[in-house]
């Protein structure tokens, strides 16, 4: 959206943009005049502000309240020494599984994460009780979501529904474990002392503003909708000023803004909104500050492209050009102070296809098609069975290729089940890919990546089969 910023200059809106959700629902055939406006003034304000207010039903404005008061007392509880095993290890790889409490005591914050398929436990494997309403909130909030994915869509005059080939099914499938998430956190409960707090500060119209050292961040979704149960969010504007943008909401209103996906997805055209908590003044509050904020998460699996854009007349940039695994993308989501949407980029993605592209560079010399084969299997093990094993809770353990090549004439096998769960090719046997002879090895690309051997230059032919 950036690039209809000169355009639009002189027309700008004076603060955040206000829309009623109800407004950004879509109906068929044309668009009334009212989801028109409440689509141009998101816009607008996505692109001065990186942010804008949402305004919600009454009954769902009155269940996220209901769902941050519970969780003042939730956190409350915890108690003021976290554990090594709940302080949060930052493994980049794991930010579509998280779920339950965990802390970040450089940020002085504690999080619960409430991910559906996933059960959340205490570090000590016992049931904890989370904060209440969750479920339903993860509900209302990501049809919310949706609905102003979709907003955004129209505004850039893509086709309906375009980004939903990477987002989660509706509903989840049988254990499938969801990527989107509703992050409860309370941020400097005056109890939780988990680590020293040293924090930079910064002058706004008069007041000492306190800042964590690291919080200056950018989330990895394609949308983040957040209320709090006081003001203290930051996001940086067009000019890269900072602005408090939940300083007047009201009880039916809460913050929505893009994250890092979106700006991939849309070649750079939507930008990330770069935000960070205040703690000031809370030294006097009983229970910090807390906040529930919906992701709205492309699969972990997914590769963003910008084929949408391109078709729908944008121009894209080189460097979004190839598609991006988004699980090996998101690498960091912490940036530096004065980080714009292109250090975004150079920081966090661009490495990545550097990677890439040296990786090919690299390939002067052609393997030899067995070994290329080999790898090819190898890969998608990991990128595609182990996928599926993880989200349906199944632990893969190999069968000895002699042994299986009996189980798999037999309907009662060790592996029979397994092998179904998991979609594995009929007569494969079970064992690591690695270990298959060459025709299975085929056999096991085709099916799960169906055309495998067709879009291979290399001669199959030559593979001893």
């Amino acid at each position: 959206m950036h690039l209809e910023w000169s355009a639009m200059a002189g027309t700008g809106l004076s603060s955040l943009g206000r829309v009623k959700l109800i407004d950004l629902i879509q109906s068929e055939g044309l668009p009334s005049e009212s989801y028109k406006i409440s689509v141009s003034t998101l816009s607008q304000s996505l692109t001065q502000y990186s942010a804008a207010i949402i305004q919600l039903p009454a009954v769902d404005g009155a269940l996220l309240r209901s769902g941050i008061e519970s969780a003042r007392h939730y956190f409350h509880q915890k108690p003021s020494y976290p554990t090594a095993e709940m302080v949060n290890a930052n493994d980049p790889r794991e930010w579509c599984k998280t779920s339950g409490y965990y802390t970040d005591p450089q940020l002085w914050q504690e999080t619960y994460d409430y991910r559906p398929g996933l059960t959340p436990t205490e570090p000590n494997n016992t049931m904890e009780l989370p904060p209440s309403g969750l479920p339903d909130i993860f509900s209302l909030l990501g049809k919310a979501a949706r609905d102003i994915l979709d907003a955004i869509s129209f505004s850039l005059n893509l086709r309906s529904s375009a980004f939903s080939g990477v987002l989660d099914n509706v509903p989840l499938r049988l254990r499938e474990v969801s990527s989107s998430v509703v992050s409860v956190c309370c941020h400097a409960r005056p109890s939780f002392q988990g680590a020293q707090h040293h924090g930079l500060t910064a002058q706004e119209d008069g007041q000492l503003i306190i800042f964590s050292d690291h919080d200056n961040q950018v989330d990895k979704s394609l949308i983040t909708i957040i209320k709090a149960d006081r003001a203290g969010l930051h996001i940086r504007d067009y000019h890269g000023r900072w602005m408090l943008v939940d300083g007047d909401l009201g009880p039916q209103e809460a913050i929505v803004f893009p994250g890092l996906a979106l700006y991939q997805a849309t070649a750079g055209h939507v930008s990330p909104a770069l935000h960070r908590i205040a703690i000031e003044n809370l030294q006097g509050h009983l229970y910090g500050r807390c906040s529930l904020a919906f992701k709205l998460m492309p699969k972990s699996m997914a590769s963003l492209s910008c084929s949408e854009m391109s078709a729908a007349g944008h121009g894209v940039d080189a460097q979004f050009q190839l598609p991006i695994p988004w699980m090996i993308s998101c690498s960091d989501h912490t940036l530096p102070i004065n980080s714009s949407p292109e250090t975004v980029f150079q920081a966090i993605i661009f490495p990545q296809l550097k990677m890439r592209r040296k990786n090919n560079d690299a390939r002067c010399k052609p393997l030899p098609p067995s070994k290329r084969l080999r790898l090819e299997a190898q890969r998608v093990l990991k990128e595609r069975v182990q996928d599926i094993a993880d989200k349906k809770g199944i632990k893969l353990r190999f069968c000895n290729l002699k042994e299986c090549e009996n189980h798999i004439q037999a309907l009662d096998s060790p592996c029979g089940s397994i092998r179904m769960e998991i979609g594995w090719p009929p007569g494969v046997p079970f064992v690591h890919p690695h270990d298959l002879p060459n025709k299975a090895k085929l056999g096991f690309l085709e099916a799960y990546e169906p055309g495998w051997a067709a879009s291979q230059d290399m001669e199959l032919s030559l593979i001893e089969l």
